[in-house]
């Protein structure tokens, strides 16, 4: 067999060499920029995702790099709106007193007794007629009320809690949400009282051709019958209200439409000075949905500001101070190393003194 000659292969000049030693090393250099550059871009174990990148979620490094981060800690916070404690004093104007007390409950009639010419007309050689006034002396207390919450002092030093500030900072947000939930149960009261003790009126505002200002301007005629003083003060619950606007927006009548737009202040000055307002409270009872507190009620009654123990006011709020000094007192309690009691008390006692004139209308 004949061997086969192996070709023949011109040898590489220097020159050649070097041109083909250069741009083997220039094609290694450009493959590893680009895999340094792929090192550069890749997302690390523990680094951000950027945009644009599609990557797995890890759980254990999400809850490692977001979870204690200061600007990620937030508390939502909420608070009622409304003044309870103005809608309190509206309906049960607060009258200060020991912590036992006496106040008397006049007989309405007899500041209205007019017997006629003689009455008051003295004969010669005899005295002037003599007036006795009657009345029932009741003897009361106030109630010490109030309420706690318990304090873990490693949630309020913490500089990433949304406890931050210290007891101190803490104390002051949860001493006025304490008082606004004593308030609430206050306002609760004072209402439960009043519905249970006014004469009770069924009204349909919602349909037919109502006029509820009317409705309630009657009420007042005949509570001033009743009670001798006419009741200088309406409350309307929201649902009440609501049914108040659609009641006269439903009618295609000017005057109709001219009271649907007046503010309840704007009704009482309507009604001849009253003053007119709107409960818009809630309360929310054993994780229940939020419910109203007067709702489709309508109260009428006689109140005044600064009042004392014995003037006509259907309904009134006697408070005694606390040992502080004030009507309401603050202890911070250590019961733990780590544990701290914060408690808000007051004395407190609502009271119906007198049902005479005092009125309700049930809306639908």
């Amino acid at each position: 067999m004949a061997k086969t000659k192996a070709p023949t292969v011109a040898p590489m000049t220097y020159g050649e060499f070097r041109q083909n030693h250069r741009a083997a090393m220039s094609r290694i250099a450009a493959a590893e920029r680009g895999f340094k550059a792929e090192l550069a871009n890749a997302p690390a174990a523990n680094d951000s995702i950027r945009p644009g990148e599609i990557c797995f979620a890890n759980e254990s490094i999400l809850t490692q790099q977001y979870f204690d981060e200061p600007l990620t800690n937030y508390a939502i916070g909420w608070r009622d709106p409304n003044n309870i404690e103005a809608t309190l004093d509206f309906l049960a104007p607060p009258v200060p007193t020991p912590r036992r007390f006496t106040y008397k409950s006049w007989v309405n009639v007899e500041e209205f007794l007019s017997e006629g010419t003689y009455d008051d007309l003295r004969a010669i050689g005899a005295e002037f007629p003599s007036v006795i006034y009657t009345g029932s002396e009741i003897h009361a207390r106030t109630d010490n009320r109030g309420l706690r919450i318990r304090v873990d002092l490693d949630e309020v030093a913490d500089p990433n809690s949304p406890l931050a500030g210290g007891l101190p900072a803490y104390q002051a947000r949860i001493v006025e949400k304490l008082k606004r939930r004593i308030l609430r149960n206050s306002l609760r009261r004072a209402i439960t009282l009043i519905s249970a003790g006014a004469t009770n009126n069924n009204k349909t505002w919602s349909s037919g051709s109502p006029d509820p200002d009317n409705d309630v301007n009657t009420q007042l005629v005949t509570a001033t019958s009743a009670g001798g003083i006419r009741p200088n003060r309406v409350m309307w619950g929201d649902s009440a209200w609501s049914k108040r606007l659609t009641g006269y927006r439903s009618q295609n009548v000017a005057g109709a439409y001219a009271n649907a737009a007046l503010t309840p202040q704007q009704v009482g000055d309507w009604l001849g000075g009253v003053m007119g307002y709107v409960s818009r409270e809630r309360y929310s009872s054993a994780g229940a949905a939020l419910a109203e507190v007067l709702g489709n009620y309508v109260l009428m009654l006689y109140a005044l500001d600064g009042v004392d123990v014995e003037d006509p006011t259907n309904v009134k709020r006697f408070y005694s101070m606390t040992d502080s000094g004030g009507p309401w007192r603050v202890y911070v309690q250590q019961v733990t190393s780590k544990l701290v009691d914060i408690t808000v008390e007051h004395y407190e006692l609502i009271s119906v003194v007198s049902t005479l004139g005092l009125n309700q209308f049930t809306i639908s």
